[in-house]
C-alpha cells in the first residue's frame, strides 16, 4: 500500500506557458471530463467542446498551464490566460463594469483527481498562476468563475465541501454583480445554460529590493 506521504515525494508540479502547453491539451481535456463529471459542475464529457475551450489557451502567447505530476501521470492541471484572449463570454461580465480586460489575467480551472487531495496542490495551483500573471507586469486583476448551483439542490452529495472558504482566504471576493452563461452537456439534461458568478483579487506587484 502507497502512503500519502509517499506519494507527496512523487508529486511534482511544473508550470509550463505559451506554446509550450500544446503537449499537454489532451491531458488536460481528460482531467476536466474526469473531475467535472461530479458536483457541482456535473459535466458529462464532451471531446468536441473540450477542443474548443482549450483552442483559447492554445491561440495565447501568454497562456499558462501548471501540472502536477505523479511520476509521468498528469494528476492535475490548473490553467490561465490573459482576459483579453479568452472569448467574449468571459470579457463581458467585466467590460459591463467598466473593466479594462488588457489588465485582467483569468484563472480557468484547478481540476485534481480525488485521491490527491488535501496535500496542498491546490494552493500551489495558486500560487504558480498568480506568479505567472505577475511576471507579464502588464496585470492589476486576477480572477476566475464558478458554477452557481441552488444550496438546496438534491443532487448535492451530503458530504460535498465547496472551495469558497478556501478561495476567500486566499484574497478572493465572489462578485455578484458579475455573471456569466455557458451551456454544456450535463449528466441526465444534455446541453443547457448555467450560469456562473466571477471571483477576482487584486494582483499586487513584487516589492523591489
Amino acid at each position: 500500500m502507497t502512503s500519502n506521504a509517499a506519494r507527496t515525494i512523487r508529486i511534482q508540479i511544473r508550470r509550463v506557458a505559451g506554446a509550450d502547453i500544446h503537449p499537454y491539451l489532451d491531458a488536460v481535456a481528460a482531467l476536466r471530463i474526469a473531475v467535472f463529471r461530479d458536483w457541482p459542475y456535473l459535466y458529462d464529457g464532451d471531446p468536441a467542446y473540450e477542443r474548443e475551450y482549450l483552442d483559447a489557451y492554445a491561440r495565447s502567447v501568454d497562456s499558462v498551464f501548471v501540472l502536477a505530476f505523479d511520476d509521468d501521470a498528469v494528476i492535475g492541471a490548473s490553467t490561465g490566460l490573459p482576459l483579453a484572449d479568452d472569448s467574449p463570454e468571459f470579457r463581458a461580465p467585466f467590460e459591463a463594469q467598466g473593466m479594462d480586460t488588457g489588465r485582467v489575467f483569468y484563472f480557468g480551472e484547478s481540476v485534481l483527481l480525488p485521491a490527491y487531495r488535501g496535500q496542498g496542490i491546490g494552493h500551489a495551483f495558486f500560487d504558480h498562476r498568480e506568479a505567472h500573471a505577475r511576471s507579464l507586469g502588464r496585470f492589476d486583476l486576477v480572477a476566475f468563475c464558478a458554477v452557481d448551483r441552488d444550496a438546496d439542490d438534491p443532487r448535492r452529495p451530503e458530504a460535498h465541501r465547496g472551495n469558497e472558504a478556501f478561495w476567500t482566504k486566499r484574497g478572493y471576493v465572489r462578485r455578484p454583480e458579475m455573471t456569466m452563461c455557458l451551456h454544456w452537456n450535463e449528466i441526465g439534461c444534455g446541453e443547457i445554460e448555467h450560469a456562473l458568478t466571477f471571483w477576482t483579487r487584486p494582483l499586487e506587484q513584487e516589492q523591489s529590493a
